[in-house]
């Protein structure tokens, strides 16, 4: 409800909320998106309600219609996080905004519609399992493990999609030439407007855009191995504590459907730039030719889309297994 009020003022007062360069939602958009979210909201409502078959229909219907367009919505969300953290200040204000509503819209939704699904089928809406009894009672918690050899080795897989992107960057930063750009050019053009940290990485020949993606390889990792679910020793106080499941699971989603979504648009439009079907992109400073630029959104494409989908991975095995059950299901087990 807050999202459509939301909506509705900006629309009401002529509020320019922009959705992607040069390009801003249309009043009547966000009257949509105001009828969707209240649409939505509904259906939360109602699906913890005892209802007849076609009503439980539409509550399911509704949610399945609402929350991808909640999902498409936090397609910025990486960008507008690395010109945060580098300090490079926010362009819009309410496309900002715009985002973060969005995201917590979608994680809610989701939340709800996998409890909802959890309800149908006669589960535990809390843990998922089919238990009789309280549903608020104590948890227990699995013994932390390693994910699967073969979900380590899909994520490291992905994970190879970085190289190319991170690789031109680097020798962007360390004084060399790539795709027809030098690093004199690349390093005047980034400068303009660069924070101070950003300016200090760039000298100590580290891209902050880089610095970004291996925070995103660290989180991957903590996904991955036994120390994302229980503290290591070297975290002094926390150490040897179980962590909070929801501490790596949430940034993990919330980056990792949007990277993906981000990647694969530029994995789709780069070759169709190279072969003419989409006009060719004009080379903008410090790119010299299009064929140089058209290069580059390919590999950003790749280690988005490979970082994102890694982070979806790994944090599917994650939360699977971290999983806790209601005590009181522990001895009941569904039939094989």
């Amino acid at each position: 409800m807050v999202y459509a009020g939301v909506e509705v003022t900006w629309a009401a007062a002529g509020i320019t909320v922009p959705w992607k360069e040069h390009a801003s939602y249309a009043p009547a958009v966000q009257l949509l998106l105001a009828t969707l979210a209240v649409l939505a909201g509904g259906a939360c409502l109602a699906s913890t309600r005892t209802l007849a078959r076609p009503c439980r229909a539409a509550v399911a219907t509704a949610l399945i219609a609402t929350i991808p367009v909640f999902v498409v919505g936090t397609n910025g969300l990486p960008i507008y996080f690395v010109t945060l953290v580098t300090l490079s200040g926010v362009e819009s204000a309410t496309g900002l905004a715009q985002v973060l509503l969005n995201t917590l819209g979608a994680a809610l939704l989701l939340l709800v519609g996998l409890s909802y699904r959890r309800r149908l089928r006669g589960d535990c809406p809390r843990c998922g399992r089919p238990h009789a009894g309280a549903t608020d009672g104590p948890l227990a918690h699995p013994v932390a493990s390693p994910a699967p050899k073969r979900t380590r080795r899909a994520v490291y897989l992905l994970m190879c999609g970085l190289l190319p992107w991170a690789g031109v960057k680097s020798i962007w930063t360390l004084g060399g030439d790539a795709l027809g750009v030098s690093a004199d050019d690349w390093q005047r053009t980034t400068s303009v407007g660069a924070s101070g940290p950003s300016k200090a990485a760039a000298e100590a020949g580290i891209d902050v855009t880089v610095l970004a993606a291996m925070v995103g390889v660290f989180l991957l990792l903590g996904l991955l191995y036994v120390w994302g679910q229980v503290f290591p020793r070297w975290t002094l106080i926390l150490s040897e504590r179980r962590v909070p499941r929801l501490l790596p699971l949430i940034p993990a989603w919330l980056t990792g459907i949007p990277l993906t979504m981000y990647g694969a648009v530029l994995i789709v439009m780069a070759p169709l730039f190279a072969v003419g079907v989409l006009p060719a992109i004009k080379p903008s400073p410090p790119f010299t030719t299009s064929s140089g630029i058209t290069w580059m959104v390919e590999f950003g494409g790749l280690a988005f889309a490979g970082l994102g989908i890694g982070l979806i991975v790994a944090a599917r095995s994650y939360a699977t297994r971290t999983h806790p059950a209601c005590a009181s299901a522990m001895a009941t087990k569904r039939p094989e």
